[in-house]
């Protein structure tokens, strides 16, 4: 069983695994990300292998160490978070729809930031005061939120909204992101199902026929990398190359990586 996709800590397992392994079973405790964002790390003190944000809902399988065993709701990847990372859960009205924004204390821009939020986070929106919008925990620009169900229209240009975003392996966010975390926040604030890391990512919608032409918002992988079209000789990826997200072009990129030893592409998706 891949550790990132099987709901079991090595002592307890959901009950999704019931009669596929033998340990302890529990329907899990929901409960929501707290801070800006936290690290989902593959054991307790452990390393980190993707980023979890403000807001997520999340399913708590066990705990020790003081961290807790997690499964994330949007994509089924599971690990381990410090219990300090948990607050109960909610029922979230709205999705910031920016790459970054932040969650004042009052209902103006001079007034105290208390944390940054990002592309995704989740929160409750209680009332609107002029472009603000209220919630339990503070104030946020009322342009920077979107209803939870209203989605974007074109994953691309969620992608591009990232140009230049510093690259940091496992990162989900406008605080620095990866490939497979470029790719899934495009799609997810799209309203599309994207799994969390590259390998997962190529079961993503339908394969591409070899020698088929590419449209803009496909996918396209190389072993432990993957990119978006932008256009048909044109991608878009949060790469070592540049140390960024940046734009690049297909042949540029497909010569660059075969040079650099990483072979062709091992598939070609389209969402």
């Amino acid at each position: 069983m891949d550790r990132r996709t099987t709901p079991f800590s090595g002592r307890v397992a959901h009950v999704s695994l019931k009669g596929r392994i033998d340990a302890p079973l529990t329907e899990g405790e929901p409960a929501s990300v707290a801070p800006a964002l936290a690290d989902l790390l593959a054991r307790p003190h452990g390393p980190r292998d993707r980023q979890v944000i403000h807001g997520e809902a999340v399913t708590v399988i066990d705990r020790q160490d003081g961290h807790a065993h997690v499964m994330a709701a949007k994509d089924g990847y599971c690990g381990w978070l410090p219990e300090a990372a948990l607050a109960p859960a909610f029922a979230p009205t709205h999705r910031v729809r920016t790459p970054a924004t932040h969650l004042y204390e009052g209902p103006k821009a001079q007034s105290p930031a208390l944390m940054p939020l990002y592309l995704g986070a989740r929160v409750v929106v209680t009332g609107i005061e002029g472009k603000w919008a209220q919630t339990p925990e503070g104030y946020i620009p009322a342009m920077h939120l979107a209803p939870i169900g209203d989605h974007a229209t074109d994953p691309v240009a969620v992608a591009e909204m990232f140009l230049h975003t510093p690259y940091y392996w496992g990162g989900n966010s406008a605080a620095g992101i990866d490939c497979s975390g470029l790719a899934q926040a495009a799609l997810l604030a799209a309203g599309l199902p994207c799994p969390g890391d590259s390998d997962l990512q190529q079961a993503v919608g339908q394969p591409i026929p070899e020698g088929a032409p590419l449209h803009r918002g496909d996918l396209i992988f190389w072993k432990g990398h993957v990119a978006l079209m932008t256009a048909p000789d044109r991608i878009i990826h949060a790469n070592g190359g540049t140390m960024s997200v940046a734009y690049e072009g297909l042949a540029e990129a497909l010569a660059r990586i075969e040079a650099q030893g990483e072979g062709g592409l091992v598939a070609r998706r389209r969402p």
